[in-house]
């Protein structure tokens, strides 16, 4: 076997290990907020709780990289080295520690969507109403104009790229399926919830457009063709407040290789693609 091809192999093992761990913890998040909120614990107040439970093992993984030494009897060129590579890998586990410690709104609210749907799904059907028994009255759900929400995100121009420059001049499909996630909850007010979403992650958003958007060096190689459209707020948005219904239903309409690369990119809460 040549050096390159078990160098090949053992990234792959460890692409594989990692992804067990990632699942391994998603399913072990979702069990927690089950638990917090049969404890009476609010959203919030749970997602707080997850989130600085994950920042702390972000900082045990910072401690453990900061207290290693190179391997004994090495030269000091190369310990030189060493050390300034571990203070380079301590000082951006620190950044996500501080982003970890802050970040994480909606997962519990998510979560719990998710619990509901399958126990929907779970439960018998209900009775049919006979005909002399008027069916319950249901409280009108607010509509989401696809079209009211394409014009807001628009209106940013660091998150959306310029018109000629785009992947799909229509991304509609994209679009629907990214508003099929918003709850009927949610739909009162989204647009507002859309808005404060793009101004918080501002230069976040900024840089994903330099890095992976029209005429960046990624995207010249056919990828991430989804970034600088401004149906990506959307989906955006819904990655980080609700990814497991985003990702049911995207599997049911689209390619995921679209929803994995701008997952890769962007670097989402929850990260579902395997």
């Amino acid at each position: 076997m040549s050096t390159e091809q078990h160098d090949a192999d053992a990234y792959g093992q460890e692409l594989a290990r990692i992804s067990h761990h990632q699942h391994e913890a998603t399913d072990a998040r979702f069990t927690v907020f089950q638990a917090l909120a049969a404890a009476g614990i609010g959203h919030e107040q749970a997602d707080g709780i997850v989130a600085k439970l994950e920042a702390g093992a972000v900082a045990g993984a910072h401690t453990w990289i900061s207290e290693s030494s190179p391997p004994h009897g090495s030269e000091s060129r190369f310990e030189d080295g060493w050390f300034a590579g571990v203070r380079d890998v301590a000082s951006y586990l620190l950044r996500i520690a501080d982003t970890t410690a802050t970040a994480g709104r909606g997962r519990a609210a998510s979560s719990a969507m998710l619990l509901a749907h399958v126990q929907q799904l779970a439960s018998p059907a209900p009775e049919e109403t006979t005909a002399d028994e008027p069916a319950p009255a249901l409280d009108p759900v607010p509509p989401l104009e696809a079209t009211d929400v394409l014009a807001a995100a628009e209106r940013f121009p660091w998150a959306v790229a310029a018109p000629g420059t785009r992947h799909w001049p229509d991304g509609s499909d994209f679009l629907d399926v990214a508003l099929s996630a918003v709850g009927n909850e949610e739909r009162a007010g989204y647009i507002e919830r859309l808005e404060a979403f793009v101004e918080e992650h501002r230069d976040r958003l900024e840089e994903l457009l330099r890095a992976y958007g029209p005429g960046s060096r990624p995207a010249s190689h056919g990828r991430y063709a989804l970034i600088g459209q401004p149906e990506t707020l959307v989906i955006l948005e819904r990655m980080e407040n609700a990814p497991f219904l985003l990702r049911g239903r995207w599997e049911k309409e689209l390619e995921t290789v679209f929803l994995d690369d701008l997952e890769f990119a962007w670097g989402p809460r929850i990260r579902l693609s395997r």
